[in-house]
């Protein structure tokens, strides 16, 4: 039996060594070197790196699994979706090998890695978590580790990965929210959001899907939800999960103070809210639910607090890489907001941030997108560099300001990652604050 990965990374090498382990002949291929090419190699996978090699479109595949990031339009790719050999992501092959798994699945476009870092705070209660998917250890590699315990996952989901799955059912789900997003990997709108909703495909009627019900596009693509709905918002409280005179209600009985979060904004308000239920619903104590979000401090790059010098306060929001993470952040802030934006262009709009030019005091825009974010604020500078950008805006900033690095868009212009876009900000910022 062959198996076919297409791309490495650490998901890939994972997948690899699982199915090589299952007694798999499993053939990996990357455009780039495999750094793990002799430890693959040694236990009996061939590798082909930098570059596809022709000759391995003559073979007959049960299946290949591919890397979430790579497009099914690429020609490689794209040969075997012509000739219908079956697709899987990492995520499907891992949950066909770890029977003993319970899934608590997070997608949605903002807000994924919070909620997933929530949730496995609450789940460790329990002491039997794990954390996978878009962060933390590959789904495939806690498989080969962990395939005889029982372990409660909290699961970080893109589209990506969900269009590469066909049997994987988790135990309560959620879309936490959806907006404009990755136009440069889907053909249509209306695809990206339909692609979020296979992550509750497979769901039974003893599994739990929650649904934001003031999102209007989640309640227009939820519809066909076969299994139990649990509804929640942040304005309303004719809702299973609800917020009430600063206290947040699940199913009527408390689950935790808003003013006991150590995070800030609304939109994290909501994020405690899901996490916890889907805590509950994997059988958490409302006690340690509400002890568990109550302590927990955030996350790097997601309205991080970086420091203080003069009055002026640094933000890192380097994870918001679309236009409505950017809105929510900005949203945080009541005024005097020095805002660094821009980067690789992904096709999506930057209009709704027009909405809060009265907050911004001046917009520093860089990278590919510079001309298009400027035309949505009052006060801009046009700016090669996110570093020109920083430069910038401490030669106007004063007591009071915000620095705000809440890019709106991907990182793959100038950086390798939104988490190196970040790290490269933080450290500027720390230099400047530390300076005497």
């Amino acid at each position: 039996m062959k198996v076919l990965v297409i791309g490495s990374a650490k998901s890939g090498n994972a997948v690899a060594r699982l199915l090589n382990h299952q007694g798999y002949c499993v053939i990996i291929t990357d455009m780039n070197e495999i750094k793990e090419k002799e430890e693959l190699e040694a236990v009996g996978i061939q590798v082909f790196d930098k570059g596809h090699p022709e000759f391995l479109k003559n073979t007959n595949y049960e299946f290949v699994v591919k890397n979430p990031g790579i497009k099914y339009t690429v020609p490689f790719i794209d040969y075997f979706v012509k000739n219908n050999v079956k697709i899987y992501t990492e995520i499907e092959i891992a949950y066909r090998y770890a029977t003993n798994f319970r899934y608590a699945a997070v997608t949605g476009t903002n807000g994924k890695t919070t909620i997933t870092s929530m949730l496995y705070e609450c789940l460790k209660m329990n002491n039997q978590a794990i954390v996978a998917g878009n962060i933390g250890t590959p789904l495939s590699e806690w498989a080969l580790l962990e395939k005889d315990n029982v372990k409660d996952v909290a699961l970080e989901l893109s589209n990506f990965q969900l269009l590469g799955i066909e049997k994987f059912r988790p135990s309560v789900s959620v879309v936490c929210n959806l907006a404009p997003d990755h136009l440069d990997y889907m053909p249509t709108l209306e695809s990206y959001y339909e692609s979020k909703f296979n992550i509750a495909m497979n769901q039974k009627d003893d599994d739990w899907f929650l649904r934001n019900v003031d999102d209007e596009e989640v309640m227009k693509y939820s519809k066909d939800i076969k299994c139990r709905i649990i509804d929640f918002s942040l304005v309303r409280d004719d809702v299973d999960l609800y917020i009430k005179d600063n206290e947040v209600f699940f199913e009527n009985e408390h689950l935790f103070f808003v003013k006991d979060l150590k995070v800030v904004g609304m939109h994290n308000v909501s994020n405690a809210m899901i996490a916890g239920t889907m805590a509950l619903k994997l059988g958490v104590s409302r006690e340690n639910v509400e002890k568990a979000l109550t302590s927990f401090k955030g996350i790097e790059h997601r309205l991080e607090y970086v420091g203080e010098k003069n009055g002026i306060k640094f933000y890192n929001d380097s994870k918001a890489t679309n236009t409505q993470a950017a809105c929510i952040a900005l949203a945080s802030f009541e005024k005097n907001i020095l805002l660094l934006a821009g980067g690789y262009d992904k096709g999506i709009p930057f209009s709704e941030m027009n909405d809060y030019d009265s907050r911004v005091k001046h917009c520093f825009a860089f990278g590919q997108t510079k001309e298009k974010i400027a035309s949505e604020f009052t006060n801009v500078t046009l700016c090669e560099t996110m570093h020109d950008a920083l430069e910038d805006a401490m030669k106007i900033a004063t007591s009071g300001d915000i620095v705000l690095l809440s890019p709106a868009c991907a990182s793959y212009d100038q950086f390798k990652s939104y988490e190196q876009r970040g790290d490269i900000f933080r450290e500027d910022c720390l230099r400047y604050i530390l300076e005497k």
